[in-house]
């Protein structure tokens, strides 16, 4: 199967210029290993499970063994042996060479104890996502999210997809095994992804043995939640509610284990400075890593989401979301949300690190939906005090429909998330 080329390539041959290592983390089957292996002169199958005994041993006796290889050498699933960590950073230290390692994984070391260094200064991490809409070839891109940050006045472009498109993508998700599917079973994915995480990985990311009944009731809870600020009681409560009672204590510690699998990522607050004192909220926004695993645990197809516009509201948010962070991530920045002790909510705030940001609402489209997004913006852009944080560059709405991308004559810009690129 022919490469699809990624977005954070370039941020990959950066760092092996620039570091002696780099981490790919991020979702199973997302693309980590691919990615990682156009970069790579040789590589090791950590989870090789005919080699498996003979990696325990020599991890336990002679580890510098296994990083033995030319550079770049990709170490993938390196978190099975977390003393890894320790012997790449010691030997690129002793290397006094850039480029060395390339580390994968799809999920964090269990036991932290065994690692002993930071690797800062000598380990570069990048967190890996799904494919965008850009990657899988179903955006036009004819909306640049750098340009608007460079001061863009106007936007064009033409959207291809109509609702019942973006509801396939939805429940397709960005995984690169789909592309090369037909449309019934590029669903099929998202779906056996869900039955790995509640039958085993999330038991095998630690050792501890999880209830599969509780996790799939959790999953479900968590999909129904897409985009809110709800607490770890009320996801308690729901999950009670769908027959599978648990302590606040247990589901924590059952999000803790998703999140060491990339499974979930919310979205924090936004702190800016305001003109008042408002109060503002810094509860996390619920996502999922990939809007096709909230349809997977729901089992739920584009047709039903077509009969369920609120789900697909909540679900086509996380798309946006998904989209946003890697093409932040292109920019050297990050997606937060925003909402305040009056109900003044923002869907995205997109924060570069040299101080730029950008206010975008999330709508599936129609005037009524566009007129609510615009007021929210408005209304955020006079609280926060620009005379510390300077104007917002862009005011944006996101929307699954529309024939076209244009700016309003108050300077907001509607784009159809299929024409959004980085």
């Amino acid at each position: 199967m022919e490469y699809i080329p990624r977005l954070v390539d370039t941020y990959i041959s950066k760092k092996l210029r620039t570091k002696g290592a780099l981490l790919i983390e991020g979702p199973k089957w997302c693309g980590k290993t691919t990615s990682g292996k156009q970069f790579s002169n040789s590589l090791i199958f950590l989870d090789d499970p005919m080699r498996r005994d003979e990696y325990a041993r020599l991890a336990e006796l002679n580890i510098t063994q296994l990083l033995q290889g030319d550079t770049p050498r990709l170490l993938d699933e390196w978190q099975l042996y977390p003393r890894l960590w320790d012997a790449v950073r010691y030997e690129v230290d002793q290397r006094a060479k850039f480029g060395q390692f390339i580390l994968t994984g799809s999920a964090v070391p269990p036991d932290f104890s065994q690692i002993l260094h930071s690797g800062t200064g000598r380990i570069a991490r990048l967190a890996m996502h799904t494919m965008t809409l850009t990657e899988s070839g179903d955006s036009t891109g004819q909306v640049r999210l750098s340009s608007l940050f460079e001061g863009a006045e106007k936007v064009e472009g033409q959207n291809k997809c109509d609702l019942n498109k973006i509801t396939q993508l939805i429940c397709r998700g960005g995984w690169p095994l789909a592309l090369a599917l037909e449309e019934n079973d590029a669903y099929d994915p998202a779906l056996d992804y869900v039955d790995a995480v509640v039958n085993s990985d999330i038991s095998r990311v630690d050792g501890v043995e999880r209830n599969p009944l509780l996790t799939a009731s959790l999953l479900r809870s968590y999909a129904r939640n897409q985009g809110s600020q709800a607490t770890i009681g009320a996801i308690a409560a729901d999950t009670k509610g769908a027959g599978q009672e648990a302590s606040e204590k247990t589901i924590t510690s059952y999000l803790n284990a998703l999140r060491m699998i990339f499974v979930i990522e919310d979205m924090a607050a936004w702190n800016p400075n305001l003109r008042s004192k408002t109060a503002i909220r810094t509860s996390p926004t619920r996502y999922f890593t990939d809007p096709s695993i909230a349809a997977g645990a729901l089992r739920i197809g584009p047709q039903d989401l077509m009969r369920d516009l609120e789900s697909l509201g909540l679900l086509f948010e996380t798309l946006c979301a998904r989209d946003l962070r890697v093409y932040a991530q292109c920019l050297d920045g990050d997606v937060y949300h925003y909402r305040d002790s009056n109900g003044l909510e923002c869907d995205m705030v997109i924060h570069l690190r040299n101080g730029k940001y950008g206010l975008a609402e999330v709508k599936l489209g129609g005037p009524t939906l566009i007129e609510e997004g615009a007021a929210n913006l408005l209304k955020l852009r006079e609280r926060i005090d620009t005379s510390k944080m300077g104007m917002p560059s862009f005011l944006m709405i996101l929307t699954a429909v529309g024939d076209y991308a244009y700016t309003r004559s108050d300077g907001i810009h509607i784009v159809p998330i299929a024409t959004l690129t980085a």
